[in-house]
């Protein structure tokens, strides 16, 4: 069974920092590519990041490049994203992503 589950959300101050972290089984990870997407309230899912499956290329949205940083750790089969200056309009279901397989989501709540 294809299990991702992504951990590391809550509630932060704008500036906050927040990792968010995807533990993944029942697939060969290091075969596969990452990715994070987010999905703010009531808007569809916007891709956030993205990398190769050995970690050598990492992808940005324009809007994360210097604020986020996406890394994995094929021998723990886990993906993670630092979010660092964090904006109210980082408010977002973070879901983890690897073609077809996707993670429950984790709610990120940027708030004073």
């Amino acid at each position: 069974e294809v299990q991702l589950v992504e951990s590391g959300g809550g509630l932060v101050q704008p500036g906050g920092s927040l990792r968010l972290s995807c533990v993944t089984s029942g697939f060969t990870f290091d075969n596969y590519a990452m990715s994070w997407v987010r999905q703010a309230p009531g808007k569809g899912l916007e891709w956030v990041s993205a990398i190769s499956f050995n970690g050598g290329s990492t992808y940005y949205t324009e809007s994360m490049k210097g604020r986020f940083t996406i890394s994995r750790d094929n021998a723990k089969n886990t993906v993670s994203l630092q979010m660092n200056s964090l904006k109210p309009e980082d408010t977002a279901v973070y879901y983890c992503n690897a073609r077809k397989f996707w993670g429950q989501g984790t709610q990120v709540t940027v708030a004073s």
